[in-house]
């Protein structure tokens, strides 16, 4: 398993470059469903049936292609296929065809409950470019707690079959109030299946769910949040990394991917509304799926028009000045997305994330310092072990010794 998570291919960070400078939309998220066979609480955007069907309509598959053909015609080249779990559409390999048919490399974010028998042969028969598929624990019982479906061995084994054939996959792993307790657990498996795993204790407030409630979520404690993140660290680093990494944070020096790479120092510093885009269920065009706006509509104005739209707005957005001048703002988490969501505004100071960082920074030192005490021991304990073992090696040999001579001697008297 790649510990150090770097999950991009060069060629894709290079394309996402380019397309920033010259206003392409590189990659577009299609967010096909709100629908989802899980009912996990954190999720930012799960609607039931009713709920969907009372909110407006879901996109067409002709109108989903008819989208990514105007997209790629601008430019588009990476296709992710997110829900919701995209996989309960019964028209999903309509689309997912469709946009295959015009070159696009698709990956696709799946719970991974339902790649099984005819779903899974028509992967294997044409696979995506990578599966992005979230582990929400270690055991059925924690599925049960926290998705309302004992699905933990089902998915492994989902898993394993599409390792078995050789399809890119790599783990997303949240981790929340339901599976914390789980997390060697997970480590275990994704060494066992041999993926990257891509974990994250930080949880946005789900927004789209609960309307305008600002920095709620059913999330761990900022506190809690640090603790746990640290933890997952110390399963995934030898001592001489995490050493290497508490040096680092200790230091304020930002040492692995981000989970949305940077791509500027100003404004919206990812690749959101300048190389990317997103389109939720009902038509929606935003820079980041987690932004509640800017919103355009391309079904309205066409892809076209939506896509310089986004582009102009995001361009306005400005992080709080607090946050881009922070001391701490290599190794903190802070972004467009966490400022509005944690407090209705882009240029207000994300508290929750300021605690978890300033927490993080110091459960890692700590931690450090921990190892470093249990390693002196041990080796204390190894150099007493091994002197002992000395003496007493001596001790035999010098008793063996007195008593050749005793022996010796009673033979000359004899």
């Amino acid at each position: 398993m790649n510990k150090k998570s770097r999950t991009e291919p060069y060629i894709s960070t290079y394309l996402h470059s380019k397309g920033r400078k010259l206003g392409l939309p590189i990659a577009g998220n299609f967010e096909l469903t709100a629908r989802c066979n899980f009912n996990c609480p954190m999720c930012y955007v799960h609607m039931t049936e009713e709920q969907v069907r009372a909110a407006g309509k879901e996109l067409t598959a002709e109108q989903w292609i008819s989208i990514a053909r105007e997209a790629r015609d601008r430019g588009m080249i990476f296709v992710l296929l997110t829900g919701g779990e995209p996989l309960v559409r019964r028209d999903f390999f309509e689309i997912y065809r469709g946009m295959k048919e015009m070159g696009l490399l698709i990956s696709i974010n799946s719970n991974g409950s339902m790649i099984r028998g005819e779903i899974l042969e028509k992967f294997l028969a044409d696979p995506p470019f990578r599966f992005n598929i979230s582990l929400y624990g270690g055991c059925n019982e924690t599925y049960e707690n926290m998705c309302g479906q004992p699905a933990y061995t089902r998915v492994k084994e989902n898993i394993r079959a599409l390792r078995k054939a050789g399809v890119e996959v790599s783990l997303n792993l949240s981790i929340t109030p339901y599976n914390y307790q789980d997390l060697a657990q997970i480590y275990a498996d994704a060494v066992e299946l041999d993926v990257n795993v891509r974990a994250s204790s930080y949880m946005y407030p789900s927004i789209r769910v609960n309307g305008e409630q600002y920095g709620c979520g059913n999330r761990l404690s900022p506190e809690d949040a640090a603790k746990y993140g640290v933890a997952w660290d110390q399963l995934r680093f030898t001592g001489e990394e995490f050493a290497v990494r508490a040096q680092n944070m200790k230091n304020l020096i930002g040492d692995e991917e981000p989970e949305c790479p940077v791509e500027s120092e100003e404004g919206v510093r990812c690749r959101a509304g300048s190389s990317a885009f997103w389109m939720t269920w009902d038509g929606q065009m935003r820079p980041c799926g987690m932004m509640p706006g800017p919103t355009a509509y391309p079904l309205e104005v066409g892809f076209e028009a939506a896509w310089e739209t986004i582009k102009a707005e995001t361009a306005k957005i400005r992080l709080p000045n607090q946050c881009t001048s922070c001391a701490k703002r290599d190794v903190c988490p802070v972004c467009a997305a966490v400022c509005v969501t944690e407090t209705g505004a882009f240029d207000q100071v994300p508290t929750y994330v300021c605690r978890q960082t300033e927490q993080t920074i110091c459960a890692t030192w700590e931690a450090y310092q921990n190892r470093r005490g249990a390693d002196s021991k041990q080796a204390e304990q190894t150099i007493c072990t091994t002197w002992k073992a000395y003496q007493d090696g001596r001790g035999v040999e010098q008793r063996m010794e007195e008593e050749s001579s005793e022996h010796a001697a009673e033979k000359e008297g004899n």
